[in-house]
């Protein structure tokens, strides 16, 4: 479609011989939050790594708004309007929550309009420690830190890895409210989570994989009911 933001098309990738993502196909609109679900090890974060350019796929064509970039090295990416996040927050640990946006924005997309660091923090909840030493901070700000730093490089898609791990339920909603404010922003999301709550309330529409394949794609309602996801979930 015309609009297609990212196009992933037969992309096949192995480690030795583990496959870790086979025959994956899907497209991702503009606008869109697009769930990707599955048990642990069936190759999520290895596909947003094919996204991103960490890997590259032994196999098949990743597209972003119509190029090629199955063999762009992940700082192309980032130029192109690609930002991801972390399971594990990477942030560097030295320096001020604020320098570590400014270093993303030096180094992300100069395309269309940027917002400001300080409207990125407002909008994490991070303004009242952006002049706290990043490896001082507790776990979930490192998390809003690293949805901080990808917004800070003006991406166009957004790889959330896991946004709301060791989050308590009383900080799902601001994690829902943050993740509706980027989408206003006019921003494409690509959501991997395992707080139901989070991924049910937040997306669009769920791809889910397992052992390195799509097993079901559709609503949140349509994929919670699919005889697949639910064998592969609980056997």
């Amino acid at each position: 479609m015309d609009t297609a933001v990212l196009s992933v098309d037969r992309v096949n990738k192995r480690f030795g011989g583990i496959v870790a993502v086979k025959d994956m196909t899907f497209e991702v609109q503009a606008g869109e939050v697009v769930g990707l679900m599955g048990p642990n090890g069936a190759g999520k974060t290895t596909l947003l790594n094919l996204i991103a350019g960490v890997y590259r796929p032994d196999s098949g064509r990743i597209l972003f708004q119509g190029k090629d970039i199955t063999r762009y090295a992940p700082h192309k990416t980032c130029h192109l309007g690609i930002a991801r996040t972390y399971q594990i927050p990477q942030p560097f640990t030295n320096l001020l929550v604020r320098d570590n946006l400014m270093v993303a924005a030096k180094y992300g997309s100069k395309k269309g309009d940027t917002l400001e660091l300080d409207e990125i923090l407002d909008l994490v909840d991070l303004s009242q420690q952006k002049d706290t030493i990043a490896g001082d901070l507790a776990t979930v700000s490192l998390k809003r830190l690293e949805l901080a730093r990808a917004l800070a490089s003006n991406p166009k898609l957004i790889l959330l890895d896991e946004v709301a791990a060791g989050s308590t339920e009383a900080e799902i909603p601001r994690i829902l409210r943050i993740t509706e404010q980027v989408r206003k922003m006019g921003k494409t999301i690509i959501l991997v989570e395992h707080v139901m709550k989070v991924m049910v309330e937040a997306v669009d529409r769920i791809i889910v994989i397992d052992k390195g394949e799509k097993i079901a794609e559709g609503t949140p309602g349509e994929v919670m009911e699919d005889e697949k996801v639910l064998a592969a979930y609980f056997g």
